[in-house]
């Protein structure tokens, strides 16, 4: 991967800037950044900045204190570093074996800003092995752009269902990709999470695009 002819994505998180390097000839989707990743931060920046707890809904949820989380297919670690600027300092990035390379490169780029690397782990979602070894169960699941295509949405909600605490919360960001996976990843959804989603209003005014989305979904008990 040659990631000096890459473009730049940039996203300033408080005072701070980080900035990902994307190798867009790759065959691999997680070497790109994608909108949900910054629209995910974004609102979150936007809630956990607050000084009116009193008016903000999101109070609670976005206390990073002591949790730990996980990301389900980080890509170019884009959601995970934002929210490790944000607190959420014990926090653990996955993905798959070819997609390392780019978590990697990233990582060492920005690592001036966040001060360390990250933990960073390899996952495929159906595997059951990989899942036990990072001893879940997890505060926080984040995912953003992770349901494109049919054959990954069940392992993926069967993963997120394995890794977040009944008390946790899976902060998703989303938009369609493919009708086929959206059908199937709603209808399976809603079987395992009661789903909450984050008004358009609620969202950051620069990063409230049309076409992506923010949900909050808890475990069914």
């Amino acid at each position: 991967m040659r990631f000096t002819e890459s473009p730049v994505i940039e996203l300033t998180v408080g005072d701070s800037k980080l900035s990902f390097h994307q190798d867009n000839g790759s065959m691999h989707v997680g070497t790109t950044v994608w909108p949900c990743s910054l629209v995910l931060v974004k609102f979150i920046e936007r809630w956990h900045s607050s000084t009116s707890t009193s008016d903000n809904p999101y109070s609670i949820l976005f206390n990073f204190t002591n949790k730990r989380a996980v990301e389900l297919g980080t890509g170019c670690g884009v959601a995970a570093m934002g929210l490790y600027l944000l607190g959420l300092k014990d926090i653990v990035l996955t993905d798959i074996a070819p997609v390392m390379p780019a978590l990697k490169h990233n990582l060492k780029r920005n690592k001036p800003i966040l001060g360390k690397m990250l933990k960073i782990a390899q996952l495929h979602w159906n595997n059951s092995d990989q899942i036990e070894a990072l001893k879940p169960p997890f505060d926080i699941v984040i995912a953003a752009d992770v349901v494109y295509i049919e054959e990954s949405v069940g392992p993926l909600l069967a993963a997120m269902e394995k890794m977040v605490s009944d008390s946790g919360v899976v902060l998703l960001g989303y938009q369609v990709r493919s009708p086929e996976a959206h059908a199937l990843f709603w209808e399976k959804c809603y079987r395992i999470f009661n789903v909450e989603k984050v008004p358009h209003e609620h969202l950051h005014l620069d990063y409230a695009y049309e076409e992506s989305d923010v949900y909050i979904m808890r475990k069914k008990l």
